[in-house]
């Protein structure tokens, strides 16, 4: 990451949710910089660069596309759309992290003067990608979805051959990720494997699932974004809506707050005045005569501390003899008991 403003750095994603539309995806813009995201992040598919007449859907959820390529087609806005897309993130205060999908959308992204790329589950095995955003110099940020350790470590080592700076996510590729597919164990495997920062990209349209990553060590979180998860789309149902982003970001700070702040058990210092009031001194629960040999069933302990013997002692006073009387619930201090 080139511009992190927090962590974790958090990246809401708008995907395919603006159907083609600029109107729409303007509107998820204003929304999402509304919630307090570091970040907001896009796919930039070319039709002709990427795909072909023969891509079959992956849920076959277009009712006006016939093929695939169609829908990238439709999907699709021009070089200065885009950049009029990234003036306004920035307008806003949001970075602009896109996906390329193509070696053509890295030349786009390059005339944009992106700072950072992220890299789909999909494409980890994209050499040829890989080779064209390392000629940029800019730093990756690699999501593992649907790869595993072996396809990672040869993506790594290539990207280590050409001193790219990346940080790479867990991710599981199944929306919407049900809990047992999460995989948070995988945060710490990650880090310990690689020695880079590591984040999660969540598909499970779950705030829990983000607030937990961050509690293991993520130190960016990417999820998608709508409007309404009964909205049309592919994405839909695995995403969190405005509301819960704005409840999410949140959720995170705190925990992110708790976990770079830890306490020291050892120093109660600041509890002192507490102390004073919760914990408790001895006093006798009955009118007790002088010469009266203190037992187990003669004490109670009371509010405030430090107007009897502290209850944590009731053992060094049992068997002790008064010296005087005392009425019922009077606190009971050392001066009470013949030495």
């Amino acid at each position: 990451m080139s511009s992190t403003k927090s962590s974790p750095y958090i990246i809401a994603e708008i995907g395919q949710a603006h159907e083609g539309s600029l109107g729409i995806l303007y509107s998820y813009i204003d929304a999402i910089a509304q919630t307090g995201v570091d970040a907001v992040k896009f796919q930039m598919h070319i039709a002709e660069a990427e795909s072909s007449e023969y891509e079959p859907f992956r849920v076959q959820f277009s009712l006006e596309d016939e093929t695939r390529f169609d829908y990238w087609k439709r999907m699709g806005f021009t070089l200065e759309q885009w950049k009029g897309i990234k003036q306004h993130c920035e307008g806003l205060g949001l970075d602009f992290i896109c996906s390329p999908f193509s070696n053509l959308a890295v030349d786009w992204l390059e005339e944009m003067g992106v700072e950072q790329y992220k890299i789909g589950s999909g494409e980890v095995n994209n050499f040829l990608l890989l080779e064209k955003i390392a000629q940029t110099g800019k730093s990756v940020i690699l999501s593992s979805g649907m790869s595993s350790y072996e396809e990672l470590d040869n993506a790594v080592s290539f990207l280590k051959e050409r001193n790219v700076s990346f940080s790479i996510l867990q991710c599981t590729t199944s929306y919407p990720t049900q809990p047992e597919q999460y995989g948070l164990n995988v945060i710490q495997e990650l880090k310990e494997r690689y020695g880079v920062s590591v984040g999660f990209s969540d598909h499970s349209a779950k705030i829990a699932t983000c607030v937990a990553a961050t509690a293991l060590g993520a130190s960016i979180l990417e999820f998608h974004v709508v409007f309404d998860r009964q909205l049309f789309g592919p994405d839909s149902k695995s995403s969190l809506t405005i509301s819960e982003t704005r409840d999410l970001v949140l959720a995170v700070r705190d925990i992110s707050a708790a976990l770079s702040h830890p306490i020291d058990k050892n120093n109660n210092a600041n509890f002192s005045e507490l102390k004073q009031i919760f914990e408790k001194s001895l006093a006798v629960n009955k009118k007790l005569p002088k010469n009266h040999v203190i037992t187990f069933d003669d004490l109670e302990a009371k509010k405030p501390k430090g107007f009897g013997v502290d209850a944590l002692r009731f053992q060094e006073l049992i068997g002790k003899v008064l010296n005087r009387d005392l009425n019922q619930w009077d606190f009971l201090n050392e001066g009470d008991l013949f030495k």
